[in-house]
């Protein structure tokens, strides 16, 4: 680290070893939220995904509407539609529900995990219909049934195709992430408001933040091009 921006948080009060702490925590709740929400909302868009291409209308048109309704609303308005609609729910105050509901963490957790679900659903399902006819009728020529199609040409395949989209969806939920902060839950954003509104300093507190949301997409953007170049390596020439 250069000389004089150590010397600038040294002598800086809103860089104290209390605020930094007080963004670490931040930080953390939002690692926690965002990978929980992504990790099942994938779990449950890839079942959602393979649904979708079912061509009975029975089957696939409860998820269509299910995908058209989370991705043509705003995240924001389908978190306050969760966090103040579920206290509204006639006799959840007296079950098990309500111990688990009143903390603002989960109701943001479920509204991004339908969120992601649904953009990850619609990803997964463009990569399986863009599977090439002669692999699926290769497959079907050795004999596979239905069920061994998909988990040994289809998904491996359609995983291929959807990681760069994906990836996207995943930067995207970690920005929106920052969404999370008007329910009263302290994350980066939050916790850059209430330093903000201590010291008085916005540039200092929200440069500070915006700051760690890049640190955070770099590493995910790498991470992923490691995972694209993993399963992509079958298309690398080989050295003579």
């Amino acid at each position: 680290m250069p000389d004089f921006i150590a010397e600038w948080l040294n002598t800086n009060d809103i860089f104290n070893a209390m605020t930094m702490m007080e963004y670490w925590d931040g930080m953390v709740t939002t690692v926690q939220l965002v990978f929980l929400s992504l990790v099942i909302g994938l779990v449950v868009a890839v079942p959602l995904a393979i649904l979708r291409t079912v061509r009975n209308p029975f089957v696939s048109g409860p998820i269509w509407l299910y995908a058209y309704l989370f991705r043509g609303t705003p995240l924001l308005i389908q978190l306050y539609i969760i966090y103040y609609g579920v206290a509204q729910i006639p006799g959840i105050h007296e079950t098990f529900w309500w111990t688990i509901f009143r903390e603002p963490f989960y109701p943001a957790l479920l509204a991004f995990t339908l969120n992601t679900a649904a953009y990850t659903t619609e990803i997964i399902r463009g990569a399986i219909v863009a599977t090439p006819n002669g692999e699926i009728e290769a497959a079907k020529a050795y004999g596979m049934n239905w069920l061994l199609r998909m988990r040994r040409i289809i998904l491996p395949n359609a995983a291929r195709r959807a990681v760069q989209a994906y990836s996207n969806e995943v930067i995207f939920m970690l920005h929106a992430s920052a969404i999370a902060s008007v329910v009263t839950i302290v994350d980066l954003t939050g916790a850059a408001r209430n330093i903000y509104s201590r010291f008085y300093a916005p540039f200092e507190a929200f440069i500070f933040v915006a700051l760690c949301y890049m640190a955070l997409t770099f590493m995910l953007v790498f991470v992923f091009r490691k995972l694209e170049n993993h399963l992509l390596r079958h298309q690398r020439p080989i050295n003579s």
